[in-house]
Parts: structure tokens; C-alpha cells; sequence
């Protein structure tokens, strides 16, 4: 299986660069074409002024960079469409298991790290920035695992690590048993403030 993920990987790299080498050969011809003649430098005397005729050359290179912007966006675009199709191919809907982390508030947890275990593997360890955290906080939702699962039972293991009240080092873990069916499998890891007790509450959940 890994000798495919890597074929797949490779065509995709080799793709790629064959496309940038065909557009930068291109670009080069067409600079090129549009490079306008030296001109011949006529003699003169004394005072005389030179007069060189450039016969449309910055029309020519507007032109040209208008051709290179478009042609970085075809690229672009090209290597958008193969990033979906690897997804597919790596990922097939039937055997596709997708795990999110999102939070609410967030006043008695700060966030540092989660660790995704599934049936005793360990499959994600994640360390969060505080731009990503803050992000989370104002209704941001993380993907922090993508990966195929068979049909039938399984166990997901989330430990959460950061700091909790009184910046307290602060380490819970949450767990949930599902049955992996036919068709994609969404699961949320929801990180919230259980206001009475003064506390962060961890909760996995999956989307119906």
C-alpha cells in the first residue's frame, strides 16, 4: 500500500514539474519573439542625437507578464484539482474516517496539544499555536486527522494537554466507541466550559 501512496505522490511531483517546465519554456519563446531587433546605431556628428526605435517593446512586455500571471494561475489551479484527486484516491468515501477539534469559550482550558489514538494506535499528535487557538475560539474548526477505516467497531482515544484553572498543567482524556458503516465517518473532539463546576468539559461526538 505504501508503494502506491508513493506512485501516487511521484506522478503527481513529476506532473507538476512537467507542466512548469513546459510553461517556463513558453514564456522564454515568447520573450524571445517579442524582444524586439537591435537596432542599427547610425553614425553622427558632433551635437547629433541618437534615436532609438523600440517599435512597441513595453507594449510587448505587458503583454508578456499578463501571459506569465495566467499561466501561474493554470498552474495553480492544476496542482489544486490533483491535491483533490490524490484526496480521493487516498481516501475513498466508503473507508473515510475524518476527526475535527473545535471549541467553545475556552476560559477554564488553554489549549497546547491533542493526541488522536484509534484502536491502540496513535495517529495524530497535534501542537497548536496560539494564533490557532485563538482562531478555535471564535468558531474555527480544525481537521486533525483524515484517514480509511474498515467497516465495523472501533475506539477513539483523545488526550487533550494544556492548562487549566489557576494555569494549572492540565492533561484529560475522552473516548468513543463507534461502528464505521458504509460511507464517510465525521467525528468532533468539542472542547467546552462546564461553568458550574469551573472546569473544561472534553466531549466526542459524532456528526450525524
Amino acid at each position: 500500500m505504501y508503494e502506491i501512496f508513493e506512485l501516487i505522490f511521484s506522478g503527481r511531483q513529476r506532473r507538476v514539474a512537467t507542466i512548469a517546465v513546459l510553461l517556463i519554456v513558453a514564456l522564454a519563446g515568447r520573450a524571445q519573439a517579442q524582444t524586439p531587433a537591435a537596432a542599427a546605431v547610425p553614425d553622427f556628428d558632433g551635437d547629433a542625437q541618437p534615436v532609438a526605435a523600440l517599435g512597441g517593446g513595453a507594449e510587448g512586455f505587458r503583454s508578456l507578464d499578463a501571459d506569465i500571471q495566467d499561466m501561474k494561475q493554470q498552474l495553480l489551479e492544476l496542482n489544486r484539482d490533483l491535491f483533490l484527486l490524490e484526496e480521493e484516491l487516498l481516501f475513498p468515501a466508503n473507508t473515510q474516517v475524518a476527526v475535527f477539534v473545535s471549541m467553545d469559550v475556552g476560559d477554564f482550558f488553554d489549549l497546547d496539544s491533542v493526541q488522536i489514538t484509534l484502536d491502540d494506535k496513535d495517529v495524530s499528535n497535534y501542537l497548536y499555536t496560539a494564533r490557532e487557538v485563538d482562531a478555535l475560539i471564535r468558531g474555527g474548526v480544525h481537521q486533525i486527522f483524515l484517514g480509511n477505516l474498515r467497516a465495523g467497531e472501533h475506539e477513539l482515544v483523545a488526550i487533550f494537554t494544556g492548562a487549566g484553572p489557576h494555569e494549572r498543567d492540565y492533561r484529560r482524556g475522552a473516548t468513543l466507541t463507534f461502528e464505521k458503516g458504509i460511507g464517510p465517518k465525521y467525528i468532533e473532539l468539542v472542547i467546552s466550559d462546564r461553568q458550574q463546576a469551573l472546569q473544561p468539559e472534553f466531549i466526542v461526538r459524532e456528526w450525524e
